[in-house]
């Protein structure tokens, strides 16, 4: 019997937007991050700007009550419980930072449905400021993927991880927006399912490269799509399984999504038309 294993990304797949950009934003710091994007890679920036809001006084619940209000779709979180629900395994990868994501699945009261986080280090340190590190140090130890991975993570290599790790029966299904995550999914192994956002940067890189793709493509647009599209394809996997399945709708028999690419090789009739 298969078990699933659902990868999410967290920027822009879980919340609507870039939690990095929302905190910088909210807290009135954008001028100044910007500025020290010229000088250094945005880890860094992003640790720098900590110390600094620190500095204005700014504390780790000041930073909490913006990241509360983090717009979120309503159909995600009903989302990944029916997920959960269903038996599947449920992660996070993402180049956010742990304190963001805790916070946020914290407030959603979602996070005891993730049994792993791989994701930038977010910590508060004894002077009570946020530290945000890299989740790889990319200057002495690069990662060294040729994909248009940041130097602070390749979500490939955790892939693979994850991937080395599973029985071989089980399957991954794995969501995404970012040109980071294109090289997780050229990493899926046949039978396994990608889901990138349609028309942001992962889709686009798919599009262009499907040849190089072994895993399954769905698209999905928002909250409530990727609600449909996720159970409509975990139904499909319990069905194929013989597992008994509680869905209400019944996304088995009403699944409304659309396929990119069943194989690397085959493009179907309601794919899109590759960006130009």
């Amino acid at each position: 019997m298969a078990g699933i294993v659902v990868i999410f990304d967290f920027d822009k797949t879980i919340i609507d937007i870039d939690s990095d950009n929302w905190v910088i934003d909210g807290l009135g710091v954008t001028a100044m991050f910007d500025q020290l994007l010229t000088t250094m890679p945005w880890n860094s920036a992003m640790d720098v700007i900590m110390k600094e809001l620190h500095s204005q006084g700014k504390t780790i619940e000041d930073i909490a009550e913006v990241l509360k209000r983090v717009p979120i779709h309503p159909r995600i979180v009903p989302a990944i419980k029916a997920a959960h629900s269903l038996g599947c395994e449920l992660r996070i990868v993402s180049d956010a930072n742990l304190f963001y994501i805790e916070t946020i699945l914290q407030h959603h009261g979602i996070t005891e449905y993730f049994t792993d986080i791989n994701t930038n280090p977010g910590f508060v340190d004894d002077e009570g400021k946020l530290r945000i590190l890299p989740y790889v140090d990319f200057v002495n130890s690069p990662h060294d993927c040729n994909n248009v991975c940041p130097p602070n993570m390749c979500k490939g290599l955790i892939i693979e991880r994850i991937q080395s790790s599973l029985e071989k029966n089980e399957k991954i299904i794995y969501l995404g927006d970012g040109a980071g995550d294109f090289c997780p999914m050229l990493k899926l192994n046949e039978g396994n399912i990608a889901m990138p956002r349609k028309d942001f940067p992962v889709w686009s890189l798919l599009s262009e490269n499907l040849d190089l793709v072994k895993a399954e493509i769905h698209e999905w647009t928002d909250g409530e799509e990727l609600e449909q599209v996720l159970l409509g394809l975990i139904a499909i996997i319990l069905q194929e399984e013989n597992k008994p399945i509680d869905l209400a709708p019944s996304y088995s028999s009403d699944c409304k999504f659309q396929t990119i690419a069943m194989h690397s090789h085959e493009v179907m009739p309601q794919a899109l038309s590759v960006p130009h």
